[in-house]
């Protein structure tokens, strides 16, 4: 049995769970998270804990037992807390700062680099080099985060581009080193 899946998901103080046949909905203090779930799965709110259990044991049906308890947890999270990550530029002049409603960044081409963040998503610069991604809906976060360090990923040699707050670029020796 899936161990992530057994175990009943805590309902926040704050937090409403409402279940309309195969939906769930999250509606917390942050906003409002809808997920559909898997008719194999099915789900049960009682004493403010969500237990997920399946219909039948196949490897389908395991691994989706845990991924829905894991999501709704997320869910849940996300309307109270949020989530967050935070990105820095690393790069002699590189730069980024909020206009209105869209992110600038120079980085190292001949132009700007212009990213308008999607619906429910807060970029917010704090200082010119860093750069924090918010919202309620953490695979949405993570997405945007993506997107924003593929515009210019990390380098081996001289580490410089987009990185992730505590990721570790592992570095190249270079030309020098090759004798």
């Amino acid at each position: 049995m899936s161990r992530i899946g057994k175990k009943p998901v805590k309902i926040l103080k704050g937090v409403k769970v409402n279940k309309a046949g195969n939906e769930i909905e999250v509606t917390g203090p942050k906003g409002t998270l809808k997920l559909s779930v898997n008719p194999l799965i099915k789900s049960e709110i009682k004493n403010d804990e969500i237990l997920f259990t399946r219909t039948a044991d196949t490897k389908r049906e395991k691994a989706m037992h845990g991924l829905y308890a894991i999501l709704v947890k997320n869910m849940i999270n996300g309307v109270s807390e949020g989530f967050s990550k935070k990105l820095e530029l690393v790069g002699i002049g590189y730069r980024a700062e909020m206009r209105k409603d869209k992110l600038f960044m120079t980085i190292g081409y001949s132009h700007p680099i212009i990213f308008a963040p999607p619906e429910g998503i807060s970029v917010v610069t704090p200082t010119d080099t860093t750069i924090v991604v918010s919202g309620i809906d953490k695979q949405l976060v993570g997405q945007v985060a993506s997107k924003i360090r593929s515009f210019r990923p990390p380098e081996p040699y001289k580490g410089k581009g987009v990185k992730y707050e505590n990721e570790y670029v592992r570095r190249k020796a270079g030309k020098a080193a090759a004798k």
